[in-house]
């Protein structure tokens, strides 16, 4: 009877201690998954810090907020009207693009249609302040060094354009360049309802017919 009970003792004190043993071990696993939880958050976190801050170097490098909406409507002196325009004088299209606010989606009136090289081009504004990369759009007839030969990307140029304030005379950097017709139009700014005038430029992948 007293050995019985002493095997009963010795079983009882080993399931304690397997008990205790499995219950440490699930309380470390719990805490290693709560750890790694914290680390997968905080990374993510950080991952979205670097892309929101990537975003925001993007959309400064393509600052327009200093364009100017409106123009007298001269063009520069030798520049060719287009023969036959997919959208001609006086017709309506819809503009596919952001380069300023309000412009996307809006319904816009062709003014004039000229068959030219347009570039992209980065510069540093006379007025100072931060360098504009990618500005869209320069024409070829607006570029002092212009000759019959159009401008590769990376040749270096003088702007002769008012389009954005700070960029005349700026000595600027072809991004790229491309043969195409380029529209001046007129639009209202679907964001604040302003009435523009003489846009200089839109291209033609840059429109759409209005349905």
């Amino acid at each position: 009877m007293q050995s019985r009970k002493i095997i009963i003792g010795i079983i009882t004190i080993f399931t304690v201690l397997i008990l205790s043993a499995c219950a440490g071990a699930d309380e470390k696993r719990n805490t290693e998954t709560e750890s790694n939880k914290e680390e997968n958050v905080e990374s993510n976190n950080d991952e979205m810090d670097m892309e929101e801050s990537d975003t925001n170097e993007d959309m400064e490098g393509m600052d327009h907020s200093g364009m100017n909406h409106s123009s007298t409507g001269e063009v520069p002196e030798g520049l060719q009207e287009a023969d036959n325009p997919t959208y001609q004088v006086g017709s309506q299209a819809i503009i596919e693009s952001d380069h300023m606010s309000g412009m996307n989606g809006a319904e816009a009136t062709i003014v004039g249609a000229y068959d030219t090289m347009v570039y992209t081009v980065s510069y540093t504004p006379t007025t100072g302040g931060e360098p504009i990369e990618n500005h869209k759009w320069v024409i070829h007839e607006e570029i002092e060094e212009a000759g019959d030969e159009p401008f590769e990307p990376g040749t270096e140029v003088t702007l002769n354009a008012d389009h954005m304030e700070g960029m005349d005379r700026a000595t600027a950097v072809i991004d790229s360049a491309k043969e195409t017709t380029v529209y001046m139009v007129d639009f209202v700014a679907t964001d604040s309802g302003e009435e523009v005038k003489n846009h200089k430029w839109v291209t033609e992948s840059e429109l759409s017919p209005v349905e």
